[in-house]
């Protein structure tokens, strides 16, 4: 499942990733930031498919999206201390 990040204090609201996903999993908090802005807010983290368009969209870079590798459980990867 993917991972997505939203940095709510570089978020300017502009909502160009809430416009451009394609699923509509995205929408504005009801929550100021420190900088007075209504920042995106992921809504339903299970139906995200990963595909990162609103990372690209944000001019902010204020989006992360990270997908779990197939083997790794609960984050970490399954190879770890070999």
């Amino acid at each position: 499942m993917p991972l997505i990040k939203i940095n709510e204090e570089r978020c300017k609201g502009c909502k160009l990733c809430i416009h451009f996903c394609p699923l509509k999993i995205l929408a504005v908090s009801e929550t100021l930031n420190a900088k007075g802005f209504f920042p995106a807010k992921l809504t339903d983290e299970r139906k995200c498919s990963g595909c990162a368009i609103c990372a690209i969209m944000c001019p902010d870079v204020a989006i992360e999206v990270f997908k779990e590798e197939k083997g790794a459980k609960n984050g970490k990867d399954s190879d770890e201390g070999k």
